[in-house]
């Protein structure tokens, strides 16, 4: 799936901008009215009412935003959808090895 916004839309219905959501293996893309100033939990809202629930479990999602967004996206659709992440405090490349997570 991608991800992507079209903004600086004039004002509709209280609505400036479009979250486009493209899965790539069906071909369908979702266009989903918003605005701007939503913030990455509206927008994992967004994501979950009306593209995750015709889905459920995906195999990667593509954001073309900066990684701390995307960072953010990521941590409300895990806790949106009661997801509990651990992120890896000591990794060592050499062995593919996760050594410790954090809670």
């Amino acid at each position: 799936m991608t991800v992507d916004f079209v903004t600086k839309l004039p004002l509709v219905a209280g609505k400036d901008a479009i979250l486009v959501v493209c899965n790539m293996l069906s071909k369908m893309t979702y266009f989903i009215a918003t605005t701007e100033e939503t913030s990455a939990e509206g927008l994992v809202r967004l994501f979950r009412d009306n593209v995750w629930k015709l889905y459920r479990l995906l195999e990667s999602i593509v954001l073309d935003r900066e990684l701390q967004f995307v960072a953010e996206m990521t941590k409300e659709l895990n806790s949106i959808l009661g997801i509990k992440t651990k992120l890896p405090i000591l990794f060592y490349p050499q062995t593919d090895e996760q050594i410790e997570y954090m809670n």
